[in-house]
């Protein structure tokens, strides 16, 4: 039990969880805690938390939902020169009724994903100059996309590094953008400061951080995306700090 407060303005009571994700909850704090600590910490699957703590699957994956989703958008500003990759994931409709034969889990076709076909763009930004990283799933991998990513940068002219992928090119035209580039078909993967490499290697901790989750939905996607932005930003602080950082993001 709580200690009930009485609000003067409205009459109403309300305690400690009142107005935050752990109001409504039957579950204690501490298995509040445990739950986002394991989580993000060891990247530990909702089957694992409900064996530990003895609990539904329903019961932990909502809750581990409704922490995911409060967590804000990161606010990408870029100072420069910049990476930026993008990686297709396998995110469908898990979870919900479909409307037509479920999906073959075999590689029956070749080339780029996309979102209507359950495999949408993740963008991976790597910031060399901050030396901050960005996961932003999207619904198309195009030229829009790419330059609403890019928008909010500090030099008038952004040094961007990018592989040969043509929806890249436009950024060739526009005076906001230096664009320099290596086409990974023709085998160069690196020349001098030109590459996507820091990108690759965040998009394999990417794919990484979803695999305990046997193909999340793609319109969970997101909050877990941002679940992950969040682990990274915990990634070698202690125990205690952790926690703390990562429900004051939530909170």
């Amino acid at each position: 039990m709580y200690q009930r407060y009485l609000c003067k303005n409205c009459g109403r009571t309300f305690n400690d969880k009142t107005g935050t994700i752990f109001a409504h909850s039957k579950l204690s704090l501490t298995e509040w805690f445990f739950t986002i600590y394991v989580f993000l910490r060891f990247n530990t699957s909702i089957r694992q938390i409900e064996a530990e703590l003895d609990l539904s699957y329903r019961t932990v994956r909502r809750r581990v939902e409704r922490f995911a989703r409060a967590l804000d958008a990161p606010s990408i500003t870029l100072s420069g020169p910049v990476e930026i990759d993008e990686v297709y994931v396998s995110a469908g409709l898990k979870g919900r009724e479909r409307d037509r034969e479920s999906r073959s889990r075999g590689l029956s076709t070749r080339g780029r994903g996309s979102y209507d076909g359950d495999k949408p763009p993740v963008f991976t930004l790597v910031d060399r100059g901050s030396d901050d990283r960005y996961v932003v799933p999207a619904k198309s991998a195009d030229e829009s996309t790419i330059r609403l990513l890019l928008a909010d940068h500090d030099d008038e002219s952004l040094t961007v590094y990018t592989d040969g992928f043509r929806a890249y090119e436009p950024l060739e035209d526009d005076d906001a953008f230096t664009r320099k580039y290596v086409v990974h078909g023709d085998g160069e993967y690196a020349d001098g400061d030109i590459h996507v490499n820091s990108c690759e290697s965040h998009a394999s901790l990417t794919r990484r951080w979803l695999s305990p989750h046997r193909g999340v939905s793609k319109d969970k996607l997101t909050p877990y995306l941002r679940a992950f932005q969040l682990r990274c930003e915990l990634y070698r602080k202690p125990g205690d700090e952790a926690l703390k950082h990562a429900l004051d993001a939530a909170l």
